[in-house]
């Protein structure tokens, strides 16, 4: 078991990856970081940060890399989404995943949402912190019965259980996704080396491997803007969901609860 104390849900933070060059966004993202590029009339970075609000996280870490600058301008102390955020650069040179965590270890305590900056994952948070909460494990990743359709498969889990992760070695019984929502606790990511570039995923297959992290199978697909067809589905989906929202908002209490 980790040393770490149990955190509760409110008090849990969530480390956001916004730092990487977006090259298959180019040239959208020649000038502005991925965070920025305008999906659905608003900065992707919004989408994400109201989602998370809407679910009970009220802490974020941002580790910033690529024009992380900008991001920060943007988003500011966070008060104007309801949120308290901190800012964590890479410097001079792009730590990637991995490296962008360790950095950012100072302002992490006890356990951490660990989620990708470029995906809008609509699930239910609390059940997976309970589930978290609920065991002895180091790590828990997010899963999702995939088939190659969204992505890669990378993970099998079967029978409630995690039993394999690795995203550059796909076996043909892989049929699960890491979902991108992850919860670790600061004793796992202590054990990315303090130097240097490092793969986030090379952390996450070593937890499974030693039997340290658990899955919880989520059933709702991700939306994504690392491409430009990504872009264009996550843009189409937010657009559906807020003409949605503002139907929903509109319609006469009578209506709504029947």
């Amino acid at each position: 078991m980790p040393p770490e104390t149990r955190t509760e849900f409110s008090e849990t933070p969530a480390a956001l990856l916004v730092g990487g060059l977006a090259t298959r966004l180019w040239p959208i993202t020649h000038k502005v970081p991925k965070a920025l590029v305008e999906v659905a009339g608003r900065p992707f970075i919004d989408h994400q940060l109201g989602l998370l609000h809407r679910h009970g996280i009220r802490r974020v870490v941002l580790c910033l890399g690529h024009l992380g600058e900008q991001v920060a301008d943007h988003v500011g102390d966070g008060s104007r989404y309801g949120l308290e955020i901190q800012h964590s650069f890479d410097g001079d040179k792009l730590l990637g995943t991995g490296g962008a965590l360790r950095r950012a270890l100072p302002l992490l305590s006890g356990a951490c949402w660990v989620m990708y900056g470029d995906s809008y994952m609509d699930i239910d948070y609390r059940a997976v912190f309970t589930t978290f909460e609920k065991s002895s494990a180091w790590g828990l990743m997010t899963v999702l019965r995939n088939n190659n359709r969204w992505d890669k498969s990378n993970a099998v889990f079967r029978d409630g259980k995690l039993l394999c992760y690795n995203k550059r070695r796909p076996l043909p019984e892989m049929a699960h996704v890491d979902y991108g929502v992850s919860l670790l606790r600061r004793a796992a990511l202590a054990r990315i080396p303090e130097q240097g570039a490092h793969d986030l995923a090379d952390l996450m297959c070593d937890l499974v491997n030693r039997g340290e992290m658990i899955g919880h199978e989520v059933h709702s697909r991700f939306y994504e803007i690392g491409s430009h067809e990504g872009l264009q589905v996550t843009s189409a989906y937010l657009k559906s969901a807020a003409m949605r929202l503002t139907r929903t908002e509109s319609a006469p209490a009578s209506s709504r609860s029947n």
